[in-house]
């Protein structure tokens, strides 16, 4: 998968949101100061080059829709934070995040949890 700027990934959570939506609606959701209809058409145009996005007709129009669901960009790029930071080992990401952030013990047994329940269903 590829990578995303910044604004590109800015849009695709509008488009995820929306589901299927106008160059400006798009813009309408994006925060102040709103990027120029052009701007933000040419960013739409290169997350469909990148196979993110892609439209339909809608009279002199598009509408435009992911094709990538938020789940599997997510896992792309935290299986990327993980390999490019620590060394493909998640175990070090937790403990990183745990110095760094000072999770509470509650947060911690809520994530064991989930873990335990997860690995109940494999």
């Amino acid at each position: 998968m590829k990578p995303l700027t910044k604004a590109e990934e800015e849009i695709m959570h509008v488009l995820w949101k929306l589901k299927k939506t106008s160059v400006k609606e798009v813009i309408e959701h994006l925060p102040e100061p709103k990027p120029a209809y052009n701007t933000v058409s040419t960013i739409v145009r290169i997350l469909e080059n990148k196979g993110f996005v892609d439209h339909e007709q809608d009279g002199k129009g598009y509408l435009y829709f992911p094709i990538v669901k938020i789940n599997d960009y997510s896992n792309a790029s935290i299986n990327k934070l993980v390999d490019g930071y620590f060394q493909g080992s998640f175990k070090s990401m937790v403990s990183f995040f745990m110095k760094k952030n000072d999770i509470s013990l509650a947060e911690l047994e809520d994530i064991l949890k989930e873990i335990n329940t997860k690995k109940d269903t494999l």
